[in-house]
């Protein structure tokens, strides 16, 4: 999106098919209107609260799995952390997964939390609408 590619790229990805599966949403057509904030800040907004539970798709919730399911929460947090190299690698992920690696990390900021709201008007001198904010080009978004 608007970060950087590197070798963790691939474990970022992943970590959004987690939170993806887990709560039955996909991250490019969620949206909240409370905060204008993604799947993932929304996973990591509950996170914070101690309410991850809430993010669990009822469809696919049983008690009997729930530590499995909260602990493929946790690993996908842990694959999107802002810091790339605090970012597990897929062997590790991997090992997480299979429960060879026990105890977890906490996991740290996530990156891409915040969504920025395309059709909002940029503040500009005569603020006519949303527009292009580069100096080379000017763009007006209309529906067709």
């Amino acid at each position: 999106m608007e970060g950087h590619f590197s070798e963790r790229s691939d474990v970022y990805s992943f970590g959004v098919l987690l939170l993806e599966i887990v709560s039955g949403k996909r991250n490019t057509s969620f949206y909240n209107n409370e905060h204008s904030i993604s799947l993932i800040g929304f996973a990591w907004k509950l996170w914070n609260e101690e309410n991850i539970k809430a993010l669990i798709d009822q469809e696919i919730f049983d008690p009997v799995f729930e530590n499995q399911i909260l602990r493929c929460i946790h690993i996908g947090l842990l694959c999107l952390q802002e810091l790339v190299n605090e970012r597990p690698s897929m062997t590790t992920v991997v090992s997480m997964l299979n429960s060879d690696i026990v105890d977890l990390p906490p996991p740290g900021q996530v990156a891409f939390v915040q969504r920025r709201n395309l059709l909002s008007p940029v503040s500009s001198e005569n603020n006519q609408g949303p527009n292009s904010v580069n100096n080379v080009t000017l763009s007006e978004i209309q529906g067709r």
